[in-house]
């Protein structure tokens, strides 16, 4: 588990420079302003939440497998995807209906970190 998860945060934050390269690079002055600022939330959610998976595999080495980490993991990558993915396409589309996917994966992101919160303190010295 510490092995893919670490693997993983690292896979999806170099995901992260590259699509923040291309949007400041390739969509500066072809999206407006205001969806540039969308594409650019969308790609700081999407780095914070790749260093969280980073940091719940190293959690894992620390503590070992557990169910609460496993749903942590899974509900932060479930949140990358639905949160900044739908902000990417929302940006570059202009397809607003997509504007309602994304509280989705605000909550997915909120219920990976209480896992990760209920986990730690769930912990015996």
């Amino acid at each position: 588990m510490q092995q893919r998860l670490v693997g993983w945060g690292a896979v999806l934050a170099m995901l992260s420079v590259g699509i923040g390269a291309f949007g400041s690079h390739i969509l500066k002055g072809v999206i407006s302003e205001d969806y540039l600022k969308v594409y650019e939330t969308g790609v700081q959610y999407h780095m914070a939440h790749a260093l969280a998976l980073v940091l719940i595999g190293l959690a894992a080495g620390q503590w070992g497998d557990s169910a609460r980490l496993r749903w942590a993991g899974r509900l932060i990558g479930a949140g990358i995807l639905l949160f900044s993915g739908s902000l990417y396409v929302l940006s570059t589309s202009g397809i607003k209906i997509l504007g309602a996917i994304t509280p989705l994966g605000g909550v997915c992101f909120i219920a990976g970190w209480i896992c990760l919160a209920v986990e730690a303190f769930a912990r015996k010295r």
